[in-house]
């Protein structure tokens, strides 16, 4: 997914600040894709020097600092994102999740620890799901395929719950059984002659 064209997308709602950019990205696509202010500002400049995007100054009454800078979409980001939208989408579908990578190497470090982060992690994942419902209950009125992306947000929120908890289940289970073969192999122990 294009940073570029998310913003162009974004802005062809309403002008916006970089910082709501960012915060409509996470909140709403974040499903799909994260990123950071490091990303935001030079996509904005580049897209303002290719003409794509202007940017004008904005003074908010009773805020100190400088003005914030209100972006909006140009005629020929518009032609730009209509190009992008008529071509071809990448094929392959791209999983980012950080505590996925860590997930995979669990079993190079303490099992309890382990459990620890998962039950965090459901934590997460569920006030992310809350979230994504209170996302899908607003955007229900804005047109089928936002609506259809904030349901898939949903979905794929409640298949990694789910496998998490499955996962949890899992782990839980073999260490019982660890527990109760090593305690089997103690009373065995003790028997012999």
């Amino acid at each position: 997914m294009s940073l570029k064209y998310s913003i162009l997308g974004l802005l062809h709602y309403k002008p916006m600040h970089g910082y709501r950019l960012k915060e409509h990205i996470e909140r709403n696509f974040g499903h799909m894709w994260s990123i950071n202010f490091g990303q935001i500002y030079p996509n904005l400049k580049k897209m303002k020097a290719e003409g794509l995007i202007s940017m004008r100054e904005e003074v908010c009454e009773g805020e100190k600092g400088p003005p914030r800078k209100l972006y909006s979409i140009t005629e020929a980001g518009k032609q730009a994102f209509q190009k992008w939208l008529a071509e071809s989408a990448e094929g392959s579908m791209i999983l980012r999740d950080p505590f996925l990578m860590r997930f995979v190497f669990f079993g190079f470090g303490e099992e309890a620890r382990a459990l620890e982060q998962i039950e965090e992690q459901l934590g997460v994942y569920e006030k992310q799901l809350a979230r994504r419902y209170s996302n899908l209950n607003r955007w229900e009125h804005s047109g089928t395929y936002v609506k259809l992306m904030a349901d898939l947000g949903v979905r794929m929120n409640e298949v990694f719950l789910d496998w998490l908890k499955h996962a949890q289940q899992e782990l839980l289970n073999s260490r019982q059984d660890r527990a109760t073969d090593e305690n089997a192999e103690l009373v065995e122990e003790k028997n012999r002659p």
